[in-house]
């Protein structure tokens, strides 16, 4: 049986010497001798390959499987796509899942509360990045009771148990068998293990640090969490974090199909496969009114620091009545909602169907006039700097 009591706590900011270790010695050893066995010896086309492929797999390991999947669970999965995400997540070597998923749920209850939030950018770009795991804080200690429905789970209770083994078979003995059989033995260690691990580490660290800095926030200001395309590409679509931070629950975070979102088209052809199922998203409502909400506030902000202008008064009031527009249109919504739940409950199946196509037709007339009502606050907002 796996103990899952919470460690002894003894001092807040105790060196955690495993995981200083761990993380500090492989990151010497891929910046010295990974470059240096490349210049001396050269890398063959199998190492690149491998180093690519286990990229990926590990990156959507954590992404679509400790991510999406167990800490969020945004989609249901068959047990083979479990069983596959356990042992690509259990290489990327950030702990078992239980623990992964037991700290990121607490890092979305509590986000940017230095006390809770276990990688908070609030104590500074190191700390979220790498500094959080490297002693020991009274924010980090796993709680176990936020994840009863992981406890269940037959796989990531196996993963849990057997982390340990499961990290050297993925992590050296597998590289190794792979290098022996291609003849390079020490260049696919070397870069599809060693440095594809260091540097899956820090892409997956930039999430938790850079992509609560650097961006745009256009769903919600209330956190850290910003949106940006560039960290997206390095984080096989987590750099859409404003997105993800306000509605955790959909199984994308780049929303738009040109949004570079790797998980996202993993899940989904997942999906396709039979191999994931339920996949949950966000009403396109839900995502305009968010954004809309942040458009006037910034316009409104835009006014408020520009008394001198002019039409100041006349834009103040145009935009004010767009609001209570605006609030008179989410009322609506949600009267909808409620004829929505009274619809399901309906018997007759015929009646059912007619009040659902009704109701689907009046949910897009709403999402239309959002979509209008985001160009006129847009102009409004322009105007303001006229």
């Amino acid at each position: 049986m796996t103990n899952l009591e919470p460690k002894a706590f003894s001092k807040e900011g105790v060196r955690n010497w495993p995981v200083t270790l761990t993380l500090g010695l492989t990151f010497l050893a891929a910046i010295i001798l990974v470059p240096w066995y490349g210049i001396t010896q050269g890398f063959s086309a199998w190492a690149w390959g491998f180093f690519v492929f286990f990229m990926l797999f590990t990156g959507v390991g954590i992404g679509s499987g400790y991510h999406r999947l167990w800490s969020h669970r945004t989609y249901k999965a068959h047990p083979a796509w479990e069983w596959l995400m356990a042992v690509a997540g259990g290489m990327a070597v950030q702990n078992s899942i239980l623990i992964w998923a037991a700290r990121h749920r607490v890092h979305h209850r509590s986000v940017d509360d230095d006390d809770k939030d276990p990688y908070s950018i609030g104590r500074g770009f190191w700390y979220a990045h790498v500094g959080w795991m490297l002693r020991d804080y009274r924010s980090g200690q796993v709680d176990y009771k936020i994840v009863p429905d992981l406890k269940k789970n037959k796989i990531v209770m196996w993963q849990h148990k057997h982390y340990l083994e499961l990290v050297l078979l993925t992590n050296v003995g597998l590289p190794m068998l792979l290098g022996w059989m291609v003849g390079d033995f020490w260049g696919v260690f070397l870069l599809a293990g060693l440095g594809r691990l260091v540097l899956n580490h820090h892409f997956t660290f930039f999430i938790n640090s850079l992509a609560h800095m650097w961006g745009k926030q256009p769903f919600t200001d209330e956190n850290s969490a910003r949106d940006n395309w560039f960290i997206a590409i390095f984080t096989y679509g987590e750099g859409y974090h404003n997105y993800h931070h306000l509605f955790q629950n959909d199984y994308r975070n780049g929303i738009r199909w040109f949004n570079i979102d790797l998980n996202k088209w993993v899940i989904a052809c997942a999906s396709f496969l039979g191999l994931a199922s339920d996949l949950r998203r966000t009403p396109q409502f839900k995502i305009l009114r968010a954004r809309l909400h942040m458009d006037f506030k910034r316009a409104r902000q835009r006014l408020e620091a520009d008394p001198a202008n002019p039409r100041w008064k006349e834009l103040l009031d145009t935009l004010e009545g767009e609001y209570a527009e605006y609030l008179g249109t989410i009322k609506e919504w949600q009267n909808l909602q409620m004829e929505k739940v009274q619809a399901s409950k309906e018997k007759l199946q015929a009646s059912k169907e007619k009040l659902q196509d009704t109701l689907d037709r009046s949910f897009r007339e709403l999402e239309k006039s959002l979509q209008m009502q985001r160009k006129r606050v847009a102009l409004l907002a322009a105007q303001a700097y006229g």
